[in-house]
């Protein structure tokens, strides 16, 4: 059974009476904050992540798996997790197009090159998570709970009056399934830079979230403290030329 079909087939409030006591079971902490978050997709199917639950599972299973997703999503954020190094190699071949193109560099400039480039990607692979978690932190005040592990399609913010809003990066980062699902669906949409110029859109933020003190400076201000409190959040190789460490 899948999430869907458990949802359906409870309703939309004895779901959620399902998932509330579930959560105690499982001892999740801020569980009002879990359930809003919940709510969001037992109100709203089109919401609801369609790889949840499995031929064995029954309504309490997939909810289950929902709530663990959720928890699996909080315990990997920025400031607690710990990355992994990359699991591919360097194609050899590329310092060999650079060095063709530029014969000026040296072998060991290219070496350098090859690991500031793996160290560059895996910084932008959890750039999207500090970012989550900034909003997540200046916006809970608000009545903003975030959907941690992907727990609401295209949903990345939860408001407790039902608001949905969704984060991005850059302009050019949104993928065509998440375009799709915004026709005809409010769900607020946002990002922090433009792709093709420095210009951060903090300003259509605050307004959204009717607020006033977000903005890159303190994002950056939080990418360090970030950095600083959990350094693992980013993975180097030990072989890393850049390692001072």
């Amino acid at each position: 059974m899948k999430l869907l079909e458990s949802i359906q087939k409870l309703g939309s409030q004895d779901s959620i009476t399902v998932a509330r006591g579930i959560a105690n079971e499982l001892k999740m902490d801020c569980i009002d904050d879990v359930i809003i978050v919940f709510s969001a997709i037992a109100n709203d199917h089109d919401r609801i992540p369609g790889n949840i639950g499995g031929k064995k599972d029954d309504e309490k299973t997939t909810i289950k798996k929902w709530l663990k997703k959720y928890q699996g999503g909080k315990d990997g954020r920025a400031s607690v997790r710990t990355s992994n190094i990359p699991g591919t190699v360097a194609d050899p071949a590329i310092e060999e197009i650079i060095g063709a193109r530029l014969d000026s560099l040296k072998k060991d400039d290219l070496n350098q090159i090859t690991y500031a480039h793996r160290l560059a990607m895996s910084a932008e692979n959890i750039l999207g998570l500090i970012l989550e978690e900034y909003l997540f932190e200046n916006l809970k005040e608000s009545g903003w709970h975030c959907a941690w592990g992907e727990t609401v399609k295209s949903v990345d913010l939860v408001h407790k009056d039902g608001k949905l809003l969704q984060i991005k990066n850059r302009s050019n980062s949104e993928n065509s399934s998440s375009s799709a699902v915004r026709q005809g669906t409010e769900i607020e949409k946002w990002y922090r830079i433009k792709a093709d110029r420095i210009e951060y859109m903090w300003p259509s933020l605050n307004t959204i979230c009717n607020t006033t003190h977000l903005s890159e400076k303190n994002f950056v201000k939080f990418v360090h403290s970030t950095m600083e409190e959990n350094p693992n959040c980013l993975a180097v190789e030990t072989e890393n030329p850049w390692l001072t460490n």
